[in-house]
């Protein structure tokens, strides 16, 4: 199966290709065709190429370079259509309110409309042609996608004999994972069972893994879906058909196959660069606005206590890269040589006289905005948290990795609903947090966590 990075390659050609076509179709008709009346004759090339560039940059920040495979034509052509709209009433603003274009206005009104119409003409075009040469490659099995079907032997049979009936999904099943005892000889190589689910994934090119356990198997679902989470894999549940009937699970039917589809990622395109350009601006506003008292604040850490300002500690970030977290040093020097790694209890005696204010007003977070800049974390997200924990949690609960499939954030939903963690229960419950976030993450959701956390540090609530 062609790679994303291939895909958005080729798709970025088509598109630039049909979107200067579009241009000179336009031009074409506005200046040579002697159908409108021209004051002046407009330039050709310069336009073409910032234009070009516009509905580039206008496509990706919709979506429309994200995978599309195995989803409706007609789905892809609808978002088309909105991109296109939305791009068009902006250059009707930026661009064509011009009075040299022509003399009158209904003139100029009938030219938008036209190059509304050809830019959706072409484009659609393009991307209709490119879904058509791509379904035929992979009904001839050109392209496919390496999945691992993974569940009980009777349902996994049966996806495997809908997978052959609908080759328009392109999967390429390369084996078959059990979760219980193999009753027959399976058509699939039988690559081992659950408990060896990662050292499968580790060992063969797997695109896709799709499950197949019945309704009733609620932990073992939860135990394949985390163990899965630590690699770059896409996730199809086979519901039980008792769930489809009563209502139980909302699916989306592919070519036939009723499979719910575990997303990582809920953020659209858009919102995505908002977040990052919303982690940016705040994070310099606060650095800068604020530095008289953050040099106040290293003064004060400074004379209180023997030691640094600053203190760095490695953190899990985003699919597990290690990153070092900058923060006010609010417990006395070398604090855990004796103890190793732990939680910090309430009333932590480690904790400096200067720190306790710190930590109850979350000031000794603010270097993170550093980090913020820098990439490794975002405003909002789960908590980073160290490579020892991460590991002993991993262990304890596999649904801990789906943690790492965002970027760590200086605060989040499980701040502002739950308590510091000071055990492992306390671990399981802001889980279900972070998860609920990461399954609806959006710009409104961000931003009322935010104000959460601005009252918080107002009312001085954090732990000392």
């Amino acid at each position: 199966m062609l790679s994303k990075k291939t895909e958005t390659i080729i798709l970025l050609l088509i598109d630039c290709l049909m979107v200067n076509l579009a241009w000179t179709v336009y031009f074409q008709l506005r200046v040579r065709s002697d159908l409108f009346a021209n004051v002046i004759e407009p330039l050709f090339w310069l336009p073409m190429l910032t234009i070009g560039m516009f509905w580039l940059l206008l496509f990706m920040f919709f979506g429309l370079y994200r995978p599309w495979y195995a989803e409706s034509r007609f789905d892809e052509l609808v978002s088309i259509f909105k991109t296109i709209t939305a791009g068009v009433i902006i250059l009707f603003f930026l661009i064509f309110v011009d009075d040299t274009l022509t003399e009158d206005p209904s003139t100029s009104r009938l030219l938008i409309v036209g190059y509304w119409l050809i830019m959706i003409f072409t484009v659609s075009f393009g991307r209709l042609a490119y879904r058509t040469v791509l379904r035929r490659l992979t009904l001839a099995g050109v392209i496919s996608r390496s999945a691992l079907i993974v569940g009980s032997f009777r349902q996994s049979r049966e996806l495997y004999d809908s997978v052959l009936e609908y080759p328009m999904l392109g999967f390429r099943v390369i084996g078959y994972v059990s979760t219980h005892t193999i009753g027959d000889k399976t058509r699939v190589p039988h690559l081992g069972s659950v408990e060896q689910l990662e050292d499968v994934l580790r060992e063969h090119p797997v695109q896709e893994v799709l499950i197949a356990l019945p309704s009733s198997e609620h932990d073992l679902l939860l135990d394949i879906i985390g163990k899965c989470s630590a690699f770059n894999v896409k996730i199809k549940i086979r519901p039980d058909m008792y769930d489809i009937i009563s209502g139980q699970a909302r699916t989306n039917q592919l070519y036939g196959i009723p499979l719910i589809e575990i997303s990582p990622q809920l953020m659209q395109p858009w919102e995505r660069v908002v977040k990052r350009l919303m982690d940016i601006v705040v994070s310099l506003l606060v650095l800068v606005l604020g530095l008289p008292i953050w040099l106040l604040v290293a003064l004060l850490i400074k004379l209180t206590s023997r030691g640094p300002v600053f203190y760095t500690q490695e953190r899990v970030g985003k699919n597990g890269r290690i990153f070092r977290m900058v923060k006010y040093r609010s417990m006395f020097q070398d604090a855990e040589e004796q103890s190793g790694p732990r939680w910090a209890d309430k009333d932590d005696p480690r904790v400096t006289p200067i720190g306790r204010i710190l930590r109850r007003m979350h000031l000794d977070e603010i270097p993170q905005f550093l980090n913020i800049l820098e990439g490794s974390m975002s405003l909002i997200g789960p908590r980073p948290e160290r490579p020892f924990f991460v590991e002993q949690f991993i262990r304890e609960i596999p649904l801990y990795r789906r943690r790492l499939n965002v970027r760590p954030g200086l605060t989040g939903w499980a701040q502002v609903k739950h308590r510091y963690d000071s055990n492992l229960e306390d671990v399981r419950q802001k889980l279900r947090f972070d998860l609920y976030y990461i399954e609806n993450m959006s710009i409104r959701m961000d931003l009322k966590i935010l104000i959460h956390t601005f009252f918080r540090m107002i009312t001085a609530k954090g732990q000392a």
